[in-house]
């Protein structure tokens, strides 16, 4: 395809024990629980569990029937219940609940609660405080990771992001250092780790303390990843890095997810893409000898694609034809089964594609990726402002309006006020007073606020405004507002190069940057910060940025880990993303891994896209 890597990539490590040790150990709390039992699983918990451990192998160790945990409590025959949940508070109400029912209908049962990744002590005290904490044991599942594909692993917890940077809730700090020190043991010891942003730092300097306290020694031990690198979602001053996550995806896999919502590294196509009545889940992985080849490929280029694999896999079959007997007998058995199965794969991306192109068509895309482009290069700004009013009146979608307000308010620290009085306003009109906690949440993340005046500039401006009429006045203001604004986002793009200068049409088919994962227009932050410190190996030259980024950055040497050059492990990088990441960084990452010969390793909390960056912010229920 498009990359042609300069050096050869390391093989990625493999992750299939990972699977294995969290199906071992739910196997094992299982039959701690001996006879048959009903298992209760929390909805969020259902389709990783089915990536480790199917009904099948749940039925051979006496799991009788299996029901998901809602709002009203389940009719059971059943004597022993088992709970696999999340640790909240609300399911520990949920089974309070269904034990004290049936204390009042004089029903004895035996109940096990298996909390995943880890249990908090806030659940105990509502089991306490609900009289049941004698009822019930307590044990915990620690799957901590689950690995997606070869080179991604996600800790599957969506709620990291809102918890941590929109409640300042440090729980999942210990599931974070948990999930490192695991890796470490399998494929460590890591033997350089670099990081910024506070909850990066938190949970590096946490995962050491473990460490300190485990008797586990990895020295004399060949690494199969050396290095690590940890980032914050919102690892800057202004949160910038929001940029990467809000604008839209253009590779085929960011838009897969945009569109189809990808869930567990699986995605469910309707009829709309099988040209049937019928939906299909489809694997999302390398192993999809059609997808790997176009995941990462900017979506311009994959129709062209998939029509010359289209014509290629055609010829295949047209081989038949001239076959004698032993042939066709050698190629039924052979390679048939292959070709059906690459074609029926085929025939799934081209549907895909084209419910793909209906979908952007209906909601004017080329013209929301103008006004993006617009907004991220500092240009006619009043344009996409008036493209976004536009967008919220003709209530196009809740959750695309607030992405390109908070777009414009990054790319512009903040909305003059007058603009985000006016913007919220039409908002909430559109699309409900209900929003207006939505609004609150948004701004106090950092991803909508409003600008203060300039403080230097405001005894001038009271005097010159004291000299014209009010309307002219107001013009004024604006424009003392637009010269007082210091956006970092422009600081920052400036210093890194962001924003890249090209001379003529941007080539998306042979991109010479990762750019191209946004059209050419922007190279994400978070890949940039992780190019330049590599290829610094530490933060030294980069002093102005790490001041504009609000510090917390580190690079740390473990001297006890042997530094030889010539093992692949040099070249591998386990890039930690702490509050989700996308798949557009994950394609740019992917693109200077093959330029610069090195293999990424992705952990990611979570998968995310602007759409569940923006539900996590709302709180008007649906």
């Amino acid at each position: 395809m498009a990359f042609a890597g300069r050096r050869d990539v390391p093989e990625p490590p493999d992750f299939g024990i990972l699977k294995r040790l969290a199906r071992d150990q739910l196997i094992y709390l299982l039959e701690q629980l001996p006879g048959k039992k009903d298992l209760f699983i929390e909805a969020d918990l259902m389709s990783p569990l089915d990536r480790i451990a199917n009904v099948s192998i749940l039925k051979q160790h006496e799991v009788d029937k299996l029901y998901k945990v809602e709002s009203r409590p389940a009719i059971s025959a059943s004597d022993q219940f088992c709970f696999l949940i999340r640790p909240r508070i609300k399911t520990m109400r949920y089974i309070a609940d269904i034990v004290n029912a049936d204390k009042m209908s004089g029903r004895s049962r035996r109940y096990k609660i298996i909390f995943s990744p880890q249990k908090f002590y806030a659940c105990e005290m509502v089991l306490e405080e609900e009289g049941v904490f004698g009822d019930v044991t307590c044990d915990e599942w620690s799957f901590y990771l689950l690995p997606l594909d070869e080179d991604i692993i996600s800790m599957e917890l969506p709620e990291f992001f809102r918890d941590y940077f929109l409640e300042g809730d440090h729980r999942w700090i210990n599931s974070v250092a948990r999930a490192l020190q695991l890796l470490n043991s399998l494929y460590g010891p890591f033997g350089k780790a670099y990081g910024i942003g506070r909850c990066a730092k938190m949970s590096y300097e946490l995962w050491r303390d473990l460490e300190e306290e485990s008797e586990a020694d990895g020295q004399g031990r060949k690494p199969e990843i050396g290095n690590v690198f940890l980032m914050d979602r919102a690892a800057l001053v202004a949160d910038t890095d929001y940029v990467t996550a809000l604008c839209s995806q253009v590779v085929y896999e960011g838009l897969v997810d945009d569109t189809f919502r990808i869930k567990c590294g699986s995605v469910d196509f309707g009829p709309d893409v099988t040209s049937s009545d019928k939906s299909i889940k489809v694997l999302l992985n390398a192993q999809d000898k059609v997808f790997s080849q176009i995941r990462n490929e900017h979506f311009s280029s994959v129709f062209g694609f998939l029509s010359q694999k289209s014509r290629n896999l055609q010829a295949q079959y047209d081989r038949r034809r001239g076959m004698d007997i032993k042939q066709m007998k050698n190629f039924v058995s052979q390679e048939l089964k292959g070709l059906k199965q690459e074609h029926r794969l085929l025939s799934l991306h081209i549907g895909a594609c084209e419910s793909i192109m209906k979908k952007k068509t209906k909601q004017d895309f080329q013209e929301m990726i103008k006004a993006e482009h617009s907004l991220l290069e500092g240009f006619d700004i009043r344009e996409s402002t008036s493209f976004i009013e536009e967008h919220i009146d003709r209530q196009v979608s809740p959750i695309e309006s607030l992405r390109l307000m908070c777009l414009l308010s990054i790319t512009e620290n903040g909305l003059i006020p007058k603009d985000y009085r006016s913007l919220k306003t039409q908002y909430l009109q559109s699309y409900g007073p209900e929003h207006l906690l939505t609004f609150h949440n948004l701004k106090r993340i950092g991803l909508l606020t409003e600008q203060s005046a300039g403080e230097t500039l405001t005894a001038v401006e009271s005097k010159v405004s004291k000299l014209v009429t009010d309307r002219a006045a107001g013009k004024i203001t604006d424009a003392f507002n637009s010269l007082a604004r210091k956006s970092n986002f422009r600081a920052i793009s400036k210093k890194l190069g962001l924003i890249p200068r090209v001379d003529g049409e941007y080539d998306l088919k042979m991109p010479r940057d990762m750019a191209y994962v946004f059209s050419g227009a922007y190279v994400p932050l978070s890949c940039k910060i992780i190019e330049q410190v590599l290829e610094r190996r530490g933060w030294l030259g980069l002093e102005e940025v790490v001041r504009l980024l609000n510090g917390n950055e580190f690079s740390v040497s473990d001297s006890a880990v042997e530094d030889n050059p010539t093992w692949e492990s040099q070249r591998v990088v386990l890039a930690v993303f702490l509050g989700g990441c996308t798949f557009s960084e994950i394609a740019a990452l992917r693109f200077l891994g093959k330029e610069r010969g090195c293999k990424f390793i992705f952990l990611t909390t979570a998968i995310t896209n602007s759409a569940r960056m923006m539900e996590a912010m709302i709180e008007a229920k649906a």
